[in-house]
């Protein structure tokens, strides 16, 4: 696009007697408009930031050059980059840890990884070099636990937090771990039969927690969690069945906030009251030492987000301080239990686009290389909205877009960035060379909702799956972790 700009000069001429205005144009061209791709972005945000930076119109993950990534394996490309996770785990340590120095609080802080975020081994193996504890959902999350104890990845000192509603098969297994000497494992009751089908599997003394049902947002589809105890059976139940026991001992009381940790006053007023029927229940039982804060800090879905993770790790730090003074209570033990924020930034998801298809006079359709709704179903099935960023072609003219994927199904597309209700992604000219986008911070969650390494939607393959690390000289290494699935592998499962 070109702007002229014209500078008309007028003055007399006085070789004409008649006075007769000459005029003089000076054209001059503007043609350094700001309409490439990077320009979008550096008007839009504060760029480059720590992930993300880009060199020669390449975009780089973590100071790696992500054309060479796709140069080497292709796409569709599933990512997970290792030492973001122990980097965000520390990041939380030392939030918290501060927090806790700054007003004398007497407790200890325990950092948890919820298991079903991620189950994959690399991302335990990762995440347990930095000396955290682990919660649990089923029963099988505790045969997983098994075989990391035997490669030695994990002892029996772990904490091992057991939430969930807890069928048969999971009781059995955290009677089994009890009963092997695993002294730290805390099943969290979210029903009172829970306590009694316990009673009758475990031999040894036992820890026991009890699970708040916690009353939901006002724009919630009701008003009270479907998981935890109501706060009205949760003291009369300790006094008249728990303090009764010379079995069970309560360590630990556990809230949830669906929507984590969030600056509100629909979290604050759920803590405070959390808080109290904590000092309710020590004032009977000084066995009580741990309060288990669950729901965890929002991951980073758009480069204009600014969340103030010191701020709100004070707060919760200085809160629970100040009410347990009140009441004269001793401040208890802290647990967190971060899913997302451990493992979600680790992940990227990396695809091409293979066409471009002007359906009508305002929507023009990308065309990606495999489908939305079977390998990032949260993005259809709770319109969750990532980092999208193009790999290429950032000096590129832009444009809005639609993103489509590869089903026959109406839902699977994307269509709106968290910043903006609106897609804008470099221009197309050459088919021959292709735009490549990437979906960043994709790491929690997707591959277990998914159905990793089952039949997905339309039988569209799972994407390939590569590790990404770092060496002892912080040069970076990639490891194959799992090929794109092939037609064979899905005709097996069929019965083929």
């Amino acid at each position: 696009m070109e702007y002229i700009i014209i500078f008309v000069a007028l003055k007399t001429d006085p070789a004409q007697s008649d006075g007769v205005l000459n005029i003089q144009s000076d054209l001059i061209t503007y043609t350094e408009m700001k309409n490439k791709y990077i320009d979008l972005i550096d008007q839009t945000f504060e760029f480059p930031q720590d992930e993300f930076d880009v060199k020669n119109g390449q975009l780089h993950f973590h100071g790696i050059n992500m054309m060479d990534i796709i140069d080497q394996y292709g796409t569709p490309l599933k990512i997970s980059y290792l030492p973001k996770i122990s980097s965000q785990i520390q990041k939380a340590k030392r939030m918290f840890n501060v927090a806790m120095a700054k007003v004398d609080y007497q407790g200890s802080y325990n950092y948890c990884y919820c298991t079903k975020s991620s189950h994959f081994e690399f991302v335990l193996r990762e995440a347990m070099k930095n000396d955290i504890h682990l919660e649990t959902s089923s029963a099988f999350d505790l045969n997983l636990i098994e075989a990391l104890e035997s490669e030695g990845v994990v002892n029996k000192d772990l904490y091992i937090i057991c939430n969930g509603f807890k069928k048969p098969a999971y009781i059995d297994n955290i009677a089994n771990f009890v009963n092997a000497g695993w002294r730290h494992i805390i099943p969290v009751l979210d029903n009172l039969n829970e306590y009694y089908q316990l009673d009758d599997l475990v031999d040894l003394p036992i820890s026991l927690g009890i699970r708040i049902a916690s009353e939901e947002e006002p724009n919630f589809d009701f008003y009270t969690s479907r998981l935890g105890v109501r706060y009205s059976d949760i003291v009369p139940f300790y006094e008249n069945v728990i303090s009764k026991s010379n079995k069970f001992h309560l360590k630990m009381l556990h809230f949830f906030i669906n929507t984590g940790i969030r600056d509100t006053a629909y979290y604050w007023n759920e803590l405070s009251k959390c808080v109290n029927v904590y000092c309710d229940l020590k004032a009977m039982c000084p066995e009580l030492d741990s309060l288990n804060i669950g729901g965890g800090f929002p991951i980073k879905n758009s480069l204009a987000m600014d969340f103030d993770y010191e701020y709100m790790a004070e707060e919760i730090i200085s809160q629970i301080k100040i009410m347990c003074n009140a009441r004269g209570v001793q401040e208890p033990n802290i647990f967190t239990e971060f899913g997302s924020f451990t493992v979600g930034e680790s992940g990227a998801t990396i695809f091409q686009i293979l066409d471009v298809k002007q359906q009508n006079d305002r929507e023009r359709w990308y065309m990606i290389d495999n489908s939305f709704m079977t390998t990032l179903p949260d993005t259809w099935g709770i319109k969750q909205r990532f980092i999208l960023l193009p790999i290429n072609k950032w000096h590129e003219k832009y444009q809005r877009v639609f993103l489509g994927g590869l089903t026959c199904d109406s839902q699977d597309y994307y269509n709106a960035d968290a910043h903006a209700n609106a897609i804008f992604l470099p221009c197309i000219t050459n088919r021959e060379d292709p735009l490549y986008i990437g979906f960043f911070h994709t790491g929690a969650y997707q591959e277990s909702i998914s159905g990793y390494g089952g039949i997905q939607h339309c039988l569209q393959p799972a994407p390939k799956h590569i590790i990404i690390d770092r060496d002892e000289n912080g040069e970076y290494f990639t490891k194959l972790f799992s090929k794109e699935q092939t037609y064979k592998s899905m005709l097996k499962i069929l019965g083929y």
